[in-house]
Order: C-alpha cells, then sequence, then structure tokens
C-alpha cells in the first residue's frame, strides 16, 4: 500500500471515495462544497488530504487539519475525514491513514491529533479502540 499527499491529478479517484463517505454517513454536499473542499486539500492551504493505492487503486483518504489550542502550547491536529473503500476495510488502510497523519502531527510539532466518529459505526470504533484513546466526550453542534 502507498499513502500520498492528494495532489490535482487524483480528482477522479478521490471523486467516487468522497461520495461513498458521505453516503456512509446519509449526508449530501452541494457540488460546488465538494470542488471547494478538493480545491483546499490539493492547495494544502490550512487543510491536508492524502489518498491510499492499494496496487495503483485508490482504496481511502484522510483529510485533516491543525488548528492552535488554549490547552496547549502547540498546534491539536483534527482528522477531519477519513474512509476505506468497504471492499477493503480490515486489510490495514484505514490504520496506515491515521499512522500517515500522526507522522504528519509529529513532524509539524503537534501536541495530538483527535477526530470523532458515530458511536454506532461499530467497524471503525474497533480499530480506533486499538490505536487511541476514547475520550468519553460527547460531540455537540450548532448549524449556522
Amino acid at each position: 500500500m502507498q499513502i500520498a499527499p492528494l495532489t490535482s491529478a487524483d480528482r477522479d479517484e478521490w471523486l467516487p471515495l468522497w461520495q461513498g463517505y458521505l453516503t456512509f454517513y446519509e449526508s449530501e454536499l452541494a457540488d460546488e462544497v465538494t470542488e471547494a473542499t478538493f480545491a483546499r486539500l490539493v492547495a494544502g492551504d490550512g487543510m491536508h488530504g492524502a489518498i491510499a493505492r492499494d496496487d495503483g487503486r485508490a482504496v481511502g483518504f484522510v483529510n485533516w487539519l491543525p488548528h492552535p489550542s488554549t490547552w496547549a502550547i502547540s498546534p491539536y491536529c483534527y482528522l477531519e475525514d477519513l474512509f476505506v473503500a468497504p471492499g477493503t476495510r480490515g486489510g490495514g488502510t484505514g490504520r496506515a491513514l491515521i499512522a500517515h497523519v500522526v507522522e504528519w502531527a509529529k513532524e509539524h510539532g503537534c501536541a495530538k491529533v483527535y477526530w470523532l466518529t458515530q458511536e454506532s459505526n461499530a467497524t471503525a470504533r474497533r480499530l480506533y479502540d486499538v490505536v487511541a484513546n476514547d475520550t468519553g466526550f460527547v460531540h455537540y453542534e450548532i448549524d449556522l
């Protein structure tokens, strides 16, 4: 497996994975949001993305962003999106994508890497429980 920073040449392989991710979370985004997201990930302007390939075929992606924290001098790294194609789950792609972000965060002086997932996402949580600590926090939000 190879993991590489997302580039503009990856769009056609990334897009079906992104759509699969949105479908998994029963979400829809306007095309212009998807296009803007991809452009920002490729530009690396505050947001970063990587794509995983197995035998040359795109099988997953991860997106993350660093941000300041009131609880540390160093920035935190928020792993915002992680998706592995259903047919390849359980083969180490998710673990490798998380490790990729952790390595990036270390190289950039981040204090920690964190992420959210749905409580019902049992498949992903089996991996997350091995590679990270469940903090017990409950997530709330207000749409504006």
